[in-house]
């Protein structure tokens, strides 16, 4: 099992070497992790792990190698649970219903009305509740909980999404960074985005001119190597990328796309937001809620020469563009709109770029109002789309 797991991890190009996973072995041997799946993963990736940027690559080939084994977790191989995993139970309250009967349902009416009930509610409940429609509970039509159905609510206490219909999550969701040295399966993306390059020259004369040594030589008659700087793409991109949530279903392509930016560009800086962007990003999703950089900072950093592209799925409660306090994640003193707007105004080259498929952003009122704040100028992730868009900023 930790020779395929080892094998696991070179196939998918994280640098871990024998003597590591040797030391991974010594470890077991030791009793660093016996029979606890979690001390197991923490001890594997810090003996194998030595470069942050290889983390996501060997959670995944973690996970793929080792589900299923959670339930046997904690004290000795005699204290292991045989019992129905409590996970199995939980699924089985879930509400599920028809369309017909989703239709009948009714939300209470805008976010305000959202957020005084739910006051009401927290001020008022003394119990759990399961399968109603107007307490905090699970398995039910209330707005608040979790496991059940409403066109508008407060999810609180579900590990995902089920209907992608919260204004707002009360639970820390953990997102991780986009890799950038995911290997392409095309190159149209590259080729794509070539067409925003512009060369200029700059830095020591050190590249050799051919046609400048030929001609000197010619008229000196003897060799007289000329040279001059090195061409270098001058173009400056600024992305933000949306991490988490809906955008779980696009990380493949928008990996292969934030690939293809960092190879092709030298200029190059990102960051990522979550839904739209307001006051604050961050570079590190693992360190989000602690190294935020101030989106007022990156307007003052940042020259406006600086192409700016918005990379998400612009699929949220309309709230969150709208509405102080809208934001699904956190209290925002300003709506999104304020920030797109101030974000749009000093990057005037700037674009949104949506993995959804075009043809359904009619269905999405969100992405509808994203769109309309970019003045139109958002473009479908597709060969086409990303043409389109670099002839956009190459105005």
């Amino acid at each position: 099992m930790f020779i395929s797991f080892f094998l696991a991890l070179r196939a998918a190009k994280v640098p871990v070497t024998l003597r590591e996973f040797l030391t991974l072995l010594e470890g077991l041997e030791a009793g660093l992790a016996a029979f606890d799946v979690e001390a197991f993963y923490y001890l594997a990736r810090s003996v194998l792990v030595k470069d942050e940027r290889f983390i996501d690559r060997f959670d995944r080939v973690f996970a793929e190698s080792f589900k299923g084994l959670d339930a046997v977790s904690g004290g000795t191989p005699d204290a292991i649970d045989v019992n129905t995993p409590v996970e199995w139970l939980q699924k089985l309250a879930e509400k599920y219903l028809t369309d017909e009967e989703k239709r009948l349902i009714e939300s209470l009416g805008g976010f305000e009305r959202l957020m005084e009930t739910l006051r009401e509610r927290l001020a008022e409940q003394k119990g759990r509740h399961q399968g109603g429609s107007k307490w905090i509970g699970t398995a039910g039509t209330s707005p608040f909980g979790a496991f059940g159905y409403n066109p508008e609510g407060i999810r609180i206490g579900q590990d995902a999404s089920r209907h992608r219909r919260a204004v707002k999550v009360w639970d820390r969701r953990e997102f991780k960074d986009y890799d950038d040295t995911v290997e392409l399966g095309t190159r149209n993306i590259k080729v794509a985005l070539k067409r925003l390059r512009k060369w200029v020259r700059e830095g020591a004369a050190d590249e050799l001119d051919l046609q400048g040594t030929i001609r000197s030589t010619a008229e000196h008659g003897y060799i007289d190597v000329v040279t001059r700087p090195e061409r270098r793409n001058a173009v400056k991109l600024l992305m933000f990328f949306d991490a988490g949530g809906s955008m779980e279903t696009h990380v493949r392509v928008v990996e292969e796309l934030f690939s293809a930016a960092r190879s092709e560009f030298r200029h190059m800086e990102h960051f990522y937001f979550h839904n739209c962007a307001y006051e604050g990003v961050w570079k590190d999703n693992r360190r989000r809620r602690v190294d935020v950089t101030p989106t007022l900072d990156l307007i003052r950093t940042y020259g406006g020469d600086y192409r700016l592209i918005f990379v998400g799925d612009a699929s949220m409660s309309p709230y969150e563009i709208t509405h102080p306090g809208g934001s699904v994640e956190h209290w925002n003193k300003e709506a999104g709109a304020v920030w797109l707007s101030r974000l749009t105004t000093h990057f005037p080259h700037a674009i949104w770029i949506n993995p959804v498929p075009q043809g359904h952003w009619r269905h999405t009122q969100s992405i509808a109002m994203i769109s309309r704040l970019m003045f139109g100028r958002m473009f479908p992730l597709t060969l086409a789309g990303l043409q389109a868009a670099t002839r956009e900023l190459s105005r």
